[in-house]
């Protein structure tokens, strides 16, 4: 069975995106794994090394995982979605990479602050997973609720060519949630104003049957287009490619934009090349 892997630190943060990946893997059918790195340096005090006493401490942070899932599984909404837990000593980058090598993980689901703290996207745990994993990533803000019908808007230049798992996750969203169509957004640079039928047969091809509503923006500051565009749609989730030198990704690494995007956007799907 094919898995969503949520890190969590059990924050408020990480319960949240446990929350929302529970709900997609309800409509998904698919598998929860609840992810917790333990620190190589947790339970070591006074520089004395206790290997007893060390793992005991690694014990009770797996039992406490346990007792954080069965919090979810136990509920009546839930009932049927299978969850299993994974924890071990080391780095979260690397217990992710390890089980995602390892299980058929389709979607990776990270908690941020939010409005409170948007900008440390780009510099926290759920960056460096971004950075690391080819995996499709979901970024859940805070405040971030579930919508059984969301409003999906993939943003473009398309100069990105999406990969195969990227356009699987894309399509099991969009049949999951019934989404009669998705939005692309194509920010415009440069003072001509011109279509991209070849763009836009590409991701008609990729992502056939949903139907693909294009906009073209073109506006002084792209970065206010794009977000503009984005409240006035009421976007739930937006897609990104990862690829450092595209305009999209220029434009959302900018700390002033992740600010507004947090009052604007409820997830962001993080796609790769």
């Amino acid at each position: 069975m094919k898995k969503i892997l949520v890190a969590t630190d059990f924050s408020a943060c990480a319960t949240n995106a446990m929350q929302y990946a529970m709900e997609l893997a309800k409509i998904l059918h698919t598998e929860v794994c609840a992810l917790h790195a333990i620190g190589s340096l947790e339970g070591v005090f006074n520089n004395t090394y206790n290997a007893l006493y060390i793992e005991d401490y690694h014990n009770s942070k797996r039992e406490a995982l346990t007792r954080w899932a069965a919090s979810f599984t136990s509920r009546e909404e839930f009932h049927g979605v299978p969850v299993t837990t994974f924890c071990e000593v080391g780095s979260v980058s690397g217990l992710v990479t390890k089980y995602i090598d390892a299980n058929p993980v389709e979607l990776l689901v990270m908690g941020t602050m939010g409005s409170t703290g948007i900008t440390g996207l780009f510099g926290s745990n759920a960056s460096t997973m971004v950075e690391k994993t080819k995996t499709p990533t979901l970024i859940v803000p805070l405040e971030s609720k579930f919508s059984i019908q969301p409003t999906i808007t993939l943003a473009t230049d398309f100069s990105s060519s999406l990969s195969a798992e990227d356009v699987n996750a894309l399509k099991e969203l969009s049949l999951a949630f019934r989404s009669e169509k998705l939005n692309v957004v194509h920010v415009l640079e440069g003072p001509a104003w011109k279509t991209n039928a070849a763009g836009e047969e590409n991701l008609k091809t990729l992502l056939g049957p949903t139907e693909l509503d294009f906009k073209y923006i073109k506006e002084d500051s792209p970065i206010e287009g794009i977000v503009n565009f984005i409240v006035s749609s009421e976007t739930d989730i937006l897609c990104l490619v990862k690829r450092h030198h595209n305009l999209v990704y220029r434009i959302f690494n900018a700390s002033t934009v992740n600010k507004v995007m947090a009052r604007a956007i409820k997830a962001i799907l993080v796609l790769h090349e």
